[in-house]
This record gives C-alpha cells, structure tokens and sequence, in this order.
C-alpha cells in the first residue's frame, strides 16, 4: 500500500513529487524510517529477545540501507531488548553508527496485560495454529477496550498517555532533524503513528498493528510542521526468492 493511494494522490507520481506535494515546496524534506523489530521469542518463557532469524532479518535491513546509500542523521529507539537488539543489527548491516535516542514513549504495550482485562485468569501459551489465532482475538479484543478507555491493564498506563509517547517522539524528528532518521520499535507504536498521520479511527489502527511484520519499513515523509505516509509494511530487504521464509509476524 503506497501513501499515494492512501492520499489519492495519482500513482504514477513518484515519491519525491509526492512529498513535494504534500508537505509543499518551501520546506526542507527528510524521511523517517520506522521499523518494527525483527523475529522475537513468541510462545518462549522470554519474548523479549530476538531470534536468531530476527537477527538475520535486521542485518539484511541495514545491509539494504547500505546499498541504496541511506545515511541516518540520528536513531530513535525504545529501550525494550527486542528493539535494541534490532538497532545493533541494524548497524551491523550498515557497517557505520549513528546519534541514538533511546525513546521509552515508542515501548510496545504489554499484551498480556492487555488480554488478563479482558480475560482474567492464567493464559495458556499458544502451542498450535489455533490457539494463536486465539490469542490474537483476545489480543484484538483487549487493544479495542483499551484504546477505549474502558479497561485499565494492570502495569500499563492508559491510552492517551501510550499514544502521547508517539506523538512527541513524532515532534522531537520534525523539530530536531531534516534528513534522514531512523526509528525501531513495535507494531504497537508504529501503528499508532499512522493513525495519528492520517487520523485514523481506532479499529484501523489495530488492525494496521497487527498486520505490521517484523523488520517491515514504514515512510514518512516529514518536514518542520507534519509527517506525510509515503510507504507502510515493505519488506524490500527480503524481496529474493532466497528469503522468502524469512517474512514473519512475531
């Protein structure tokens, strides 16, 4: 999905134009990259690492930012593992470091906090196809109460403030940079950036989190005074018949 047929902009225009276009002439343009962390432990005792293909994913991001001659004038990244872990792979693939911001407004949401209050009691670890379609329901079902301010997960502060951590996150790359910058988090914080993009209603918003893959590339085109969707959820580092089985959700 491209920000030119979210924006119902013509498709033949090419992003620059866009950007152009959308932001106006007069301003100085930079991209922000944001990036949903690579393969995690899902199902294991600790979630909050990443896998050996989560690394591998990571790697192949930067080693494709390398090629297209991307240099990131800062990093912005939570401060969960998964995500750090992701940012030095990152690098790794990049063979260069950069000025990093570690950011805790863009920490993922706890989402077993998120299914206890909504379905109080011991949540069994999916093990099976369907128990993870299961899971992810509930999943569904607890970021909507959340969202709606009608549950309080236990640990978790409430929505607005979750999505104020995004928002200023969002102003701290407008106000402080013009060119590239590069951000690593979760499905959680990406997708709310969106939504806050394009005012997204909140079932939108879920759902664009859920369908948001690991090391998946999301464009926003920013200058000092808003971001603009150019791209969501690419995945050209993987696009080789080689890594095929490389694209993952969790």
């Amino acid at each position: 999905m491209s920000g030119a047929q979210l924006l119902g902009i013509p498709g033949g225009s090419r992003p620059g134009q866009l950007a152009s276009t959308l932001l106006g002439q007069n301003h100085t343009m930079g991209t922000l990259y944001l990036v949903r962390h690579g393969q995690a432990s899902f199902g294991a005792d600790d979630y909050d690492c990443l896998s050996g293909l989560g690394e591998r994913q990571c790697r192949q991001l930067g080693e494709w930012f390398a090629g297209r001659g991307i240099r990131f004038e800062a990093a912005l990244v939570g401060n969960l593992r998964r995500q750090s872990q992701s940012l030095t792979a990152i690098k790794q693939g990049l063979a260069c470091n950069m000025p990093t911001i570690v950011w805790p407004g863009l920490n993922e949401y706890d989402s077993e906090a998120l299914i206890a209050a909504v379905r109080p009691g011991p949540l069994q670890r999916p093990a099976s196809a369907e128990q993870i379609r299961a899971h992810f329901r509930l999943l569904r079902d607890g970021l909507s109460h959340w969202m709606a301010g009608e549950t309080r997960p236990v640990g978790m502060p409430s929505y607005a403030k979750f999505s104020d951590g995004v928002r200023t996150a969002l102003e701290q790359v407008r106000t402080a940079f013009s060119g590239d910058v590069l951000l690593v988090s979760s499905g959680g914080p990406i997708s709310t950036a969106i939504g806050q993009v394009l005012s997204t209603p909140a079932a939108a918003t879920i759902e664009l989190n859920l369908r948001i893959r690991n090391s998946a590339v999301t464009e926003f085109s920013f200058n000092s005074k808003r971001h603009v969707l150019m791209s969501f959820n690419g995945l050209p580092h993987l696009d080789h018949v080689e890594r095929l089985d490389w694209v993952t959700y969790t």
